[in-house]
């Protein structure tokens, strides 16, 4: 898979949990088995702000020259795909959430693997 086709995959990925986040972050929630505050509420909807800012930076420099800015765009979201990864785990370690905890670990492995990989190739490569 090219890079630019993965960024649009990660940019599609963050831009329906975003707006999830924003929208409907209770309902989101719930189906995790959570429960949520007003304040749990607003927490989640900075959350689903973020995602949406990834992925339109991932939508938006997906067809970019592989350079420095490109590199750094790789670089920053295998580090959120990889500290996502980690928090997902030990959420499910500690009991929080349900099964369904198990599509969120497995989206963090599929953009953890393939960021880890575009950013650890060659640059020809990608």
């Amino acid at each position: 898979m090219k890079l630019g086709t993965f960024m649009a995959i990660a940019a599609v990925i963050a831009f329906i949990f975003g707006l999830s986040f924003i929208l409907v972050p209770s309902q989101l929630l719930s189906m995790y088995g959570e429960t949520l505050g007003i304040t749990g509420q607003w927490v989640a909807r900075y959350l689903g702000s973020a995602f949406i800012g990834i992925g339109v930076v991932n939508w938006f420099a997906r067809n970019a020259a592989y350079n420095g800015a490109m590199r750094a765009i790789v670089l920053g979201t295998f580090v959120l795909a990889i500290t996502g990864l980690i928090v997902a785990v030990l959420d499910l370690i500690n009991g929080a959430g349900n099964a369904l905890s198990w599509l969120t670990i497995a989206v963090y492995v599929f953009l953890t693997l393939g960021f880890g990989y575009f950013q650890f190739t060659k640059p020809e490569s990608a």
